[in-house]
Parts: structure tokens; sequence; C-alpha cells
């Protein structure tokens, strides 16, 4: 997505002369913020649900009256099939508003994305909705032609028996169910597995079997009929052992169990968030609620185990990066809504980039003093946590690391600046030195400010595309660094 032009596009060029059109924050930067985070400003908030509103999408409406959206689907699409978004629903309200536009290309774009947007039946009910909320002060209805066959297209698409996994796993949200759907979509089935599925919508797993017991049926829909066989007695057993097997061999999920059979295996998960759930679980207490619980060893010790396991779980960006903690106050103080101290917060994200990364650098600095940190990929996370908090503490200057790397002829491509001082002070402006570190290393530098205990840090003269603003740290903020990284927003 070039920053100066109208275009959207996925590949940026730059150049080395530090020419500051290059950095300006167009709309589609701005498109990209939103479809990442939720917001067009440079402020990404953890664990702040940006509801997609009309009022957040001033950008997105820009391109649209430039007759960019079918570029605008485009841009939608890469957001949402490549994990870059934090949350989907941006994504889907965009989309939504894009398939109401009243450019006809526009329209035919998004109804053709709809599938590859929203995966997950989920994602479908809230396109629905969103298209209602739209509609609402348009005094018409929704169900017109083009969404009735894109809701068709939407179940008949489906492989079925991904598809009877997914109605089984979410029968409704937002207000909508699939009976509502199919209704209203007119859907005909397009072949005997997807009729099997949408009659055990409608009509129930009973009658269901009526229909197609004895039936000469296909081996694809024996499948169906086997699968929902087993979801429908998973509901009714009580034997730990037969659930247990059935899960591992039909790969069933938390939504098709019962609440005392939530005992399945757990996906992926970031090192960020198994210490965020090893530091709340010592804490034997939780937020809401009066319950309190004795930490047990055996537990404690399977979560540091699986904490060193799940960094090859981070997939690396290939980035030169700085990692640079503020020494100057207190590293005792806890993220918002969560245990986890400031220091070993700054220290997990540390060793997540010294990991994954080749190439990063770890900093430790205050007013005046800056440590280059002997931060190892073998280290552990008590190792990183003293290794980060040796030096004294003065006051805060965050922009003692990019000084640092300029005059040691360092091309750095994002500084991650981490720091809970409430207020942040600069010998210079932040933006000024990235851009001196550019201008010095021909590179295109970046800039990330996260206040890790604030909800409220604001930079003057922020109107550069290179720079954005972290309040608090969630595992959200990740997929942020990585999408500013890779130059996608």
């Amino acid at each position: 997505m070039e920053a100066t032009g109208r275009s959207v596009s996925s590949n940026h060029t730059f150049n080395s002369s530090g020419d500051d059109s290059q950095w300006e924050v167009s709309d589609n930067i701005k498109l990209c913020r939103f479809l990442c985070y939720g917001s067009e400003g440079d402020k990404y908030t953890a664990r702040e649900e940006n509801h997609p509103s009309m009022d957040r999408v001033g950008a997105l409406l820009a391109l649209l009256q430039e007759g960019q959206g079918v570029l605008v689907v485009e841009e939608i699409k890469r957001f949402a099939q490549n994990g870059q978004a934090v949350r989907l629903d941006p994504c889907i309200f965009a989309l939504a508003l894009c398939s109401q536009h009243s450019e006809v290309k526009t329209r035919q774009a998004a109804f053709n994305a709809l599938r590859e947007v929203c995966q997950e039946p989920a994602h479908l009910f809230s396109f629905i909705q969103y298209k209602k909320q739209l509609k609402e002060d348009m005094k018409c209805g929704i169900w017109g032609r083009a969404l009735r066959k894109a809701v068709s297209d939407w179940y008949n698409g489906q492989d079925a028996l991904s598809l009877a996994a997914g109605v089984t796993r979410c029968k409704q949200r937002e207000g909508w169910s699939h009976q509502d759907l199919l209704r209203l979509s007119h859907t005909k089935p397009a072949h005997e597995a997807i009729a099997l599925i949408s009659k055990y919508v409608t009509k129930g797993w009973k009658d269901t079997q009526v229909a197609y017991t004895d039936k000469d049926n296909s081996d694809e829909v024996v499948k169906v009929l086997s699968y929902l066989e087993v979801v429908e007695k998973v509901k009714h057993s009580c034997d730990e052992t037969e659930v247990i097997n059935l899960i591992e061999e039909h790969k069933l999920e938390r939504e098709q169990l019962l609440t005392d059979h939530l005992k399945s295996k757990s996906a992926k998960v970031h090192p960020f968030s198994i210490q965020l759930a090893c530091e709340n679980y010592k804490r034997g207490q939780g937020y809401q609620g009066k319950t309190k619980w004795a930490a047990d060893s055996s537990i404690l010790k399977a979560l540091d185990s699986a904490f060193y396991k799940s960094f090859l779980n981070v997939e690396p960006v290939g980035k030169n990066f700085v990692v640079a903690v503020d020494v100057s106050t207190s590293l005792t103080s806890v993220l918002p809504g969560t245990s986890v101290s400031t220091a070993v917060a700054a220290a997990v994200i540390a060793m997540v980039f010294v990991k994954t990364e080749a190439n990063t650098h770890v900093l430790a600095y205050s007013e005046g003093a800056l440590k280059l940190c002997s931060v190892s990929a073998d280290m552990t996370l008590a190792q990183t946590t003293d290794e980060l908090v040796k030096i004294p503490g003065g006051s805060t200057d965050c922009t003692l690391p990019i000084t640092w790397a300029t005059k040691k002829g360092k091309a750095v491509d994002v500084f991650i600046i981490l720091t809970n001082n409430p207020v942040w002070t600069f010998t210079a402006s932040p933006v000024e030195t990235l851009k001196k570190h550019r201008q010095k290393t021909g590179c295109r530098s970046k800039l990330v400010m996260c206040g890790m205990t604030s909800v409220g840090h604001t930079i003057a003269d922020t109107e550069d595309r290179g720079l954005l603003i972290i309040s608090g740290f969630d595992l959200g903020a990740f997929s942020v660094i990585r999408n500013l990284a890779q130059d996608l927003m």
C-alpha cells in the first residue's frame, strides 16, 4: 500500500533519503490500522474492545468515495485470512459496509469475499448483524437478492464435514441462528450432504435420523451422518473415557461438549499467554468472585515447561529489532488486569524476540544511562529479568535507544520501547530522532512506544506512519508489532 497515493496495495516502497512523504499517514494506512485493531489512529490499547462503528471509518469511506472499493475488499481479505488482524470484527464490519456501497463492483466484490473473510459461522452471524445495524437508518430490509445468493453460496460452498462441525460448534450468535439464515436466504442445498445438514439444523437430530436411516446414502452423507451421531452421543454421555476417545477420534472442540467435558487439547499457544496464565494461577484468586485456591506445584511445573516449549509456536518476522526497557521507575507494578509485573512482562517480550529473531538487541536504559543486555536465547525467564534491572534508575528518556543505534551505525527495522513511566520525556522529538536514524542508516526504521501500565500515552507530532503507540500490553500487541515490521500497515 503506497503511503502517498490512493491505491491500496500490500507492497510498500521506501527510499533511504529520509523523504517525509514516504511516511505520511495516508487513508490507506488508516484503513490498515482499522482492519488490524479497530482504530484509524496510531494507538493500540491492550484489552480494549474497539467496537466497529461509522465514526471510526473515515478513511475507509473516503477510499470508497474515490472508487477504491474493490481494492479495499482485497485489503480486508488479506487482513482476515493471514491472521494479521488482532480481532476479526473490524474486517467483518468493513466488509458489511462495502457490501452496501452504491457502486455495483464494490458490492459484488464484498459478497464474493464473504466465504474467505467469514470462514466460521460466528463470523457469518456477525456480518449479517452488522448489515442489519447499517441498514437501520435506511428504513429498508437487508435480504435482497445479492445477500440471499451470498449466504446460500456460503453454505453450499462449504466442505460438508466442515460445515457439520461448524453448525454444531456455533448454533447461534448475535440474535441469528442457522435456521434463520437458511430460511431468509431461501437456500436450496447444492447436494445431498448439505441437504442433510440443513435438515439437521431446521428439524433436529431425531427427524434427520428417521429421514436417512435405511436409505442408500452416498459415502459423503454417511460420513456426515456418523459425525452428527457422535456429536449427539457426546451430549448425553456420562462416560468420561468414552467422551475422551470421541474427542480425540473426531477432533471435537469445546463448543460441542457439555460443561463437564471441557478437557480438549490446547492449540498452539503463545508464550505470553502461558506466562499470563501462570502468574494468574500463582495468584491463587480470580479477579471476579471470591474463589481462592492453593497453587499446585505440579501444575506450575507443567506451565513452566509449556512456556519454554511454546516459543517454537512463534513465527519469525526476519527483521532487525531493538527491545529497550526503561528502568528509570520501579518495574514492580503490574500490567492492568493481570498478575504479571512489568519486569516479568518486559522479560517475556524480550525473550520472544531474542528466541525467534536472529538480529535482536536488548537494552536497559534511564536518563543518561544505557546498557546493552546480555540476553541470549538459552536464558531462563528469571535470568532475563535479572539482566534487565542491573542498571540504576533515573528519569525517562525514551530516545536514548534510537540515539545509541544511530551512533553505533546499527540499522534497526523496529525499535520497541517499553516503559511504565506515566510521563514520557525526551531530550529530542522521538520522530526527529527516528528520522535521523533513517537518514544515517538508510533503513526503513519504525518505532513502537509502549506504556505498559498506561491507558493514555500520547506523543505530539505523530503524523509518521512508522510510529505506533501501545497502551498496556497483551497478545494482540505482538500482532500489531508484526504488521508494522512487515510494512502491512
